[in-house]
């Protein structure tokens, strides 16, 4: 346990203030032991798709990012819910495995993008994974099957239930290596055309695409891009994306998160849906906006 945890520089906002209590877990056992320590402790993974305020956090917050286990067999790829999606993206190109292409540009992990049933250049989680292995409060754990994972978009059953996602199994295609290398280069050049780089401290699209909408072309009718506040800025090239990168806090994410998204409401009577995750508390004025937004 690391206690008064400077979580910032492991945030891809690089953004966040102290953790109370921080654990590092690299094994379903010592994750066991933890959260039976710690039942009310808050799970993250790479910390990619997570505002972390600067305010700190009182509580416990376990990281499964070094539960980075992969093993291979025939076409079935199991990964701990610690695993980079570009790393597991590329272990499988090397096995000439195809179905992961998808993951190659994303900053997150496994558990993250299962939680999320992550999507990219028409691939998504829900069309390889096999089953999931979590951990429940009341059962301890178990395996949940796709069938049962409640898939849509941007969701899974893991968002409704207090599953906490450990490991992931998926069923994988056997292709030619060159045809698979040659399809997440594509990926990531798209990647590189329509997102910043981790050069410019962000964390991924901040809101949700409305049912037959696009946050982004509504943010960008509103003139998001012209918008910032204190260090952080909507991204010239794309409006649904924040940048930090003049040195902002998190106030500052949350206070143009509202102004992005009241002028979508004020004007299409759309509610933007935040993509985002949001830990703290300890600010008053940081728990009034998320209540806005519905992130708390």
């Amino acid at each position: 346990m690391d206690v008064d945890f400077e979580i910032k520089n492991l945030t891809s906002f690089k953004i966040g203030g102290k953790i109370a209590r921080m654990y590092f877990p690299a094994s379903l056992e010592e994750f066991i032991e933890i959260i039976k320590n710690e039942p009310d402790a808050l799970i993250v993974g790479n910390l990619s798709n997570t505002l972390v305020s600067s305010f700190g956090y009182n509580g416990a917050v376990i990281s499964t990012s070094k539960m980075n286990e992969i093993s291979i067999n025939n076409t079935t790829v199991t990964a701990g819910a610690g695993v980079k999606g570009p790393k597991l993206s590329q272990t499988a190109a090397e096995n000439c495995l195809s179905g992961l292409e998808f993951m190659i540009g994303f900053p997150g992990s496994v558990g993250g993008e299962v939680y999320m049933n992550a999507s990219a250049n028409c691939q998504s989680v829900a069309d390889v994974l096999k089953s999931v292995k979590v951990y429940c409060p009341e059962k301890g754990i178990i395996t949940i099957p796709k069938s049962n994972m409640g898939f849509a978009y941007r969701t899974s059953i893991c968002q409704n239930k207090p599953y906490i996602i450990l490991e992931a199994e998926f069923e994988l295609v056997k292709k030619d290596k060159e045809e698979i290398n040659s399809q997440m280069q594509k990926n990531l050049d798209f990647r590189k055309k329509h997102q910043p780089s981790l050069k410019l401290p962000n964390c991924g699209s901040i809101f949700k695409n409305p049912n037959g909408n696009s946050a982004g072309r509504l943010l960008d009718s509103i003139g998001a891009k012209q918008l910032a506040f204190g260090g952080v800025r909507v991204w010239d090239n794309h409006a649904n994306f924040i940048v930090n990168d003049r040195g902002g806090n998190s106030l500052d994410v949350l206070e143009l998160m509202f102004q992005m998204y009241t002028k979508v409401k004020e004007k299409y009577n759309i509610e933007l849906e935040p993509e985002i995750r949001f830990l703290g508390g300890n600010n008053e004025k940081e728990v009034e906006i998320c209540r806005k937004l519905k992130m708390l």
